[in-house]
């Protein structure tokens, strides 16, 4: 007697940990709704948080490009209906390959699963997408073996987008090319806390933004802060350790370029600190130096700000009334 299929075929699911979502997630998501639309079905995601590697090997875990909040948001944006927070427990991560995959499709029955050609999977890593397919397949279940997504980088070279490239760009100050990979601006969400509030006392005001996500390379950039109700403001960036006022923490700080208000003033509707800001790398302006002195450090800030304005405030506007959606 033939072996009945178990599968529901009208959903799909795509596995892996998406940290940034980038083009190559995206291209999973894709294969999934195509599968979804014609059967009805809904597209799951399956999101490892934390990273495995927390358990399995701390000491080589890479940092976080996205919160689970920010990746649930990316990867329903791309097109998932569902996603599903998978925790790496113990007794997970000690599954086999075939244990792992039979709980896949015991729990989430899915008609189709999409991955990439180097996806690995189950204990030691020991699964991958083809003896994934032979074990699918006695369930009615079917594997699709999506091709890695190549993207031209802004000197022209073609890469493969991955999670591990993006890091790479960023720790390299390439923060246009890693909006490249992403498909869009690498967003560090954070919560602003006081720091030693230096940038009002030379009329500058700065956000201290702490976050668990990876910060770029120390140095200037241009970009956008999204404020919680989704206003969008131009914004300079700097990223370092402050070396001219010998500072001690590794820091980003956000100025908000908005409408001169006669001084420092915190932001209407919101309280001075504990609140959230999304900062958009958009341009990296130069390095991170040391000036011989306040009035020289004043000097290039205003310098960068100029350099804000030209390459942000055209398509955003200094009065800062554009919006986004909260999971843009």
């Amino acid at each position: 007697m033939s072996r009945l299929p178990l599968c529901v075929p009208a959903n799909a699911i795509t596995i892996g940990n998406f940290d940034g979502v980038h083009l190559g997630h995206k291209a999973l998501v894709d294969a999934c709704r195509n599968h979804a639309r014609a059967h009805g079905g809904k597209v799951i995601a399956l999101t490892f948080d934390p990273h495995p590697s927390v358990l399995l090997r701390p000491q080589h875990t890479p940092q976080r490009l996205t919160t689970f909040a920010q990746r649930r948001d990316a990867l329903l944006a791309a097109g998932a209906d569902e996603v599903v927070r998978l925790e790496p427990t113990p007794a997970l991560l000690d599954k086999s390959a075939a244990e792992f995959l039979g709980w896949v499709l015991d729990e989430f029955k899915p008609g189709l699963i999409a991955e990439g050609e180097d996806f690995h999977f189950g204990k030691h890593r020991s699964g991958n997408v083809h003896t994934m397919r032979a074990q699918a397949a006695e369930r009615g279940c079917g594997v699709q073996i999506v091709a890695g997504v190549e993207v031209t980088l802004n000197d022209h070279s073609v890469v493969r987008a991955s999670s591990s490239l993006v890091r790479w760009l960023l720790s390299h100050g390439r923060v246009a090319d890693a909006g490249c990979v992403l498909g869009r601006q690498y967003e560090y969400i954070g919560t602003v806390q006081q720091g030693d509030r230096l940038g009002r006392q030379i009329q500058i005001p700065t956000a201290n933004v702490v976050s668990e996500c990876l910060m770029p390379m120390n140095g200037a950039y241009a970009g956008m802060g999204v404020l919680p109700d989704g206003t969008v403001l131009p914004a300079a960036i700097n990223v370092g350790m402050r070396p001219t006022v010998h500072g001690v923490q590794r820091r980003v700080e956000v100025h908000l370029l908005r409408e001169a208000s006669g001084g420092w003033a915190p932001l209407p509707g919101l309280p001075e600190y504990g609140w959230e800001l999304r900062v958009r790398f958009g341009h990296f302006l130069r390095d991170e130096m040391k000036f011989p002195g306040l009035p020289a450090l004043l000097g290039q800030i205003q310098r960068d700000i100029a350099r804000v304005r030209g390459l942000i405030t055209p398509r955003v506007g200094l009065a800062g009334d554009a919006r986004v959606p909260a999971n843009a």
